[in-house]
């Protein structure tokens, strides 16, 4: 897979993408990611990327012409499956999504900043937009390197056991069960003695109950409660 990134604060980037699984990930040729600083295509030698917007109001834009470069050089290069715009008013990012993206070949993301980009660019662009919570953040570099990571991880070969992914919460609409390393007896807390059975068809049923309970009570929205 191979994701091209385009901001005006590139350096924001620059430890997620260079650590744990996504730096294994790269360095096993699974993954390529491309960050390209906005204002190698600024509208003149000040490296402007935004101006005020029409119609008057607090905040800056992101103009048109240094979007619509980037995006047309770097189409060029490759035919991107999405083009996705990191905005607050978004589709909620979820597991249902990184699933999806997981299995496509390239990607375009575009951090937004300021009070967002241009509508013209989304109205002509973007093919998905997309929020990771009810929030605002600065702008969409920390948005990006979250949905980097979330698809990232899916990748076959990312994960040393890639069943492990398949268990994670909201894989199957439940938040994951509990879970516990040695050793068995810390401080008189006790592992359960089920885990310890040796009995994988009553762990597994153990486990679905513990994702169903813990689901009920923290998330009952995923059960349609």
């Amino acid at each position: 897979m191979h994701i091209d990134i385009i901001s005006i604060v590139p350096e924001l980037l620059e430890s997620p993408l260079q650590h744990s699984m996504m730096k294994r990930a790269q360095e096993k040729g699974l993954l390529t990611v491309a960050v390209h600083h906005l204002r190698k295509w600024a509208v003149n030698d000040y490296g402007q990327v935004d101006d005020y917007q029409y119609g008057g109001g607090a905040g800056m834009v992101m103009m048109c012409e240094p979007l619509t470069k980037a995006i047309e050089e770097l189409s060029q290069n490759r035919k991107f499956d999405e083009i996705i715009y990191l905005t607050p008013d978004g589709n909620t990012f979820n597991q249902k999504t990184a699933n999806r993206l997981s299995l496509k070949q390239n990607l375009l993301l575009i951090c937004g900043h300021y009070k967002g980009i241009d509508q013209r660019i989304r109205d002509h662009f973007i093919t998905m937009e997309i929020s990771v919570g009810d929030y605002v953040l600065s702008g969409g570099e920390i948005p990006a390197a979250i949905l980097v990571d979330a698809v990232g991880r899916l990748l076959p070969g990312v994960l040393n056991d890639e069943t492990s992914a398949l268990t994670d919460s909201f894989q199957d609409d439940l938040l994951a069960p509990p879970v516990y390393t040695r050793p068995v007896d810390f401080r008189g807390w006790k592992v359960p003695d089920i885990l310890m059975s040796g009995d994988h068809k009553k762990i597994e049923e153990w486990r679905h109950e513990q994702s169903l309970q813990r689901t009920k009570e923290r998330r009952p929205d995923l059960l349609g409660e």
